[in-house]
This record gives C-alpha cells, structure tokens and sequence, in this order.
C-alpha cells in the first residue's frame, strides 16, 4: 500500500536526513505537487483575477470622485433647502398679515375731512400703518408700490390698459393694491393699472 502512494507521486529527491524527509512528506500532504497543466491553469486565472481587479480598481477610481460630488451636491442642497426654510418660514404669516395694512391704507384714504377729529384719527392711522410697515421691514417683508414705474410682470399683475396721454406704454398708472415681497421672493403682487400708450 506504501509502495502504491510512491507511484502516485513524482519521484522525490533524496533527502539528507529526517527533518527534511519530514518537511517533504508535511509540504506534499499539504500541497500534492500539481502537473503542468494544471499550473497553467492556475497561472491562467492567477492572471485573469488580476485582470478583474485591475479593471475594478480603475472602475473604483472612477467612481469615487462622482461619488464624493453627489454627496457635496446633496450636502449644499440640504443646506439651501434648510436655509430657504429659515428664510421664508414667514411666507404665510407674512401673507396673512397683509390685509391689516390694505385696511389701514383704506382707512386714511376714506378719512380725507378736515375737521379736528377727522384729522387726528388719520394721523392715529397713519402712524399705526408706518409702525405695523416696520416691523414687516424687520423681517425683510418690503412694500410693492410700483406707480410711475414700468410694468414689471414679475411682481406686477394688471387689472387693465387704460388710454393716458403724455405716459409711456406699459407705465403703470395707477396702483389698485400694493404688492409685497419677502427677503426678494414675491408674496403677493401689486395690482396695477397700466398705460396703453
């Protein structure tokens, strides 16, 4: 049985003593001597391995920076999104507020006498309505009061053309409800008369 597990292998160089006998037999038990083909084979994938990871390593490098931008591009994007919050959180309170200053400007409009009593109430308005306007400037919520300015359909809306002569096309006229904008963005338009021309 011996003699049978000799032929299986390839002949072995003699050995000068034991320990190297024993190294031997260790090194064939752990690794049976393997033929040719079978190393061309190895020599093969050993090859075709290095190939896969060369072209994963290229196909990594490539990745990395794309991958790097994406994550500062969604960075800045979270970043404008949390600053555009911080910046607009006001918006609808803005806009709910608004028509407190329409119906103080309305009430100094329709107080127009003379009389003692009449005169202090608009100036009780009056100073209400500057006071109430600054504290929407505080916030950044400014006042669209385009009159005598050229049509602007970015924060302007018209109600209509009216024929007026001597006044360029496309001025506006006459300014029906002011506008407002907050920190630049528009809250709601001005609506104006605009001259045809």
């Amino acid at each position: 049985m011996a003699k049978e597990q000799q032929n299986t292998h390839e002949p072995v160089e003699p050995v000068q003593n034991a320990a190297e006998a024993e190294a031997v037999i260790e090194a064939e038990v752990v690794e049976p001597r393997a033929t040719d083909e079978t190393q061309a084979d190895l020599l093969q994938q050993l090859e075709e391995s290095r190939v896969e990871i060369d072209a994963l390593k290229k196909a990594l490098a490539e990745l990395q920076p794309r991958a790097q931008a994406e994550i500062q591009n969604m960075r800045r994007r979270a970043e404008q999104d949390v600053e555009k919050a911080h910046k607009f959180a006001l918006e609808k309170f803005a806009a709910e507020l608004l028509p407190v200053a329409d119906s103080l400007e309305r009430a100094i409009e329709a107080s127009q006498g003379d009389d003692e009593k009449t005169v202090a109430i608009r100036e009780g308005i009056e100073m209400t309505l500057s006071m109430f306007l600054g504290s929407l400037e505080k916030f950044n919520v400014e006042q669209v009061n385009p009159e005598g300015e050229a049509f602007n359909p970015e924060h302007h809306q018209a109600m209509s053309m009216v024929p007026v002569e001597g006044v360029a096309a496309n001025t506006v006229v006459t300014v029906v409800q002011k506008g407002y904008l907050l920190n630049g963005r528009l809250v709601r338009p001005a609506m104006v008369m605009v001259a045809k021309g």
